[in-house]
């Protein structure tokens, strides 16, 4: 199951870690841990963020994805299941216009 994943860092304790250089360090230990098919940094609603496309086998993997955010950065984490374009052709769409209809 794909997921879109959003870390939202507060600036706390986020600069004290730039400040005493542990940022890259904590950050990168989650990065090679978790191994997302694609990371995206910048900013949400004034604080730092990661946005990360992980492919999890089932949902027990989500504390593993989230639990790191949470105990380092003190984050606030959202999870969307998303598709890619081939996973949407195989939705059969149609089929279900015509039941619901």
């Amino acid at each position: 199951m794909r997921i879109l994943f959003q870390a939202r860092l507060p600036h706390e304790p986020f600069n004290a870690y730039v400040k005493d250089g542990t940022a890259e360090a904590r950050m990168k230990k989650i990065m090679d841990d978790l191994k997302p098919e694609a990371a995206y940094f910048t900013d949400s609603h004034g604080h730092r963020s990661a946005y990360l496309i992980v492919d999890l086998a089932d949902a027990s993997g989500i504390p593993s994805l989230a639990e790191p955010w949470f105990l380092n950065f003190n984050a606030d984490v959202e999870l969307h299941i998303v598709m890619k374009p081939e996973d949407l052709a195989k939705a059969g769409l149609a089929g279900i216009g015509k039941k619901w209809a």
